[in-house]
């Protein structure tokens, strides 16, 4: 976050003399102690200064960059993940591709009678299997998805950045939000790009 610059003054008096009260800090700068609370409410929250009662004020020694690193390590991928589109594993080529037009997504979660996960179809599959001479109506589209246990997944406890990184590795757009079941995974939510993008843009504007 960006300091102004009684902010910046009130962590160096805390730096040098904390831990230190708040009357005290508000002598320093010759203000009063109310002018002085949104600004030591702000350094509190965002985790610049700690304060104990009967105590005061203290500097906790931690940079931007580590604060903003604890907070990602907040962020869980239940408090992001979207509603999956998914598909039969009998759905053609065709219809998968409207779907995915229509639904404005770029993977299909393909899922057996069992409503349980066995496969991933992205753009790059489906564009793929419609440059060739096949009758797309006809094939089916788990003859070219991704299938197990080659599916990069994740669950709603797992944090947001441990995700991106595998997002990253993989080089791939999103993957399934899964819970175990009694015979393999059941899709219960989405994370993508677009979701990490909204996560660390909120995180950024708090």
């Amino acid at each position: 976050m960006e300091l102004n610059k009684r902010q910046e003054k009130i962590l160096e008096i805390v730096k040098d003399n904390g831990p230190i009260t708040g009357e005290h800090i508000a002598d320093q700068l010759h203000l009063t102690r109310a002018t002085l609370r949104p600004d030591l409410a702000i350094l509190t929250m965002a985790g610049y200064l700690d304060a104990r009662p009967r105590v005061g004020y203290f500097y906790t020694g931690k940079t931007g960059a580590q604060l903003l690193t604890e907070n990602m390590k907040k962020l869980f991928v239940k408090d992001y993940q979207s509603i999956p589109v998914v598909i039969s594993e009998n759905t053609s080529v065709y219809d998968a591709i409207v779907t995915m037009f229509l639904e404005d997504v770029g993977t299909l979660f393909v899922v057996d009678k069992d409503s349980l996960l066995v496969g991933v179809l992205s753009r790059k599959d489906l564009l793929r299997a419609s440059i060739g001479k096949q009758e797309l109506g006809a094939l089916p589209v788990n003859i070219i998805m991704t299938r197990m246990p080659n599916i990069t997944m994740c669950k709603k406890e797992d944090l947001l950045i441990d995700v991106a990184q595998q997002l990253i590795d993989k080089q791939i757009d999103g993957m399934p939000v899964v819970k175990e079941a009694d015979k393999g995974f059941e899709v219960i939510g989405r994370i993508t790009k677009t979701n990490l993008t909204k996560a660390f843009v909120a995180l950024a504007g708090e």
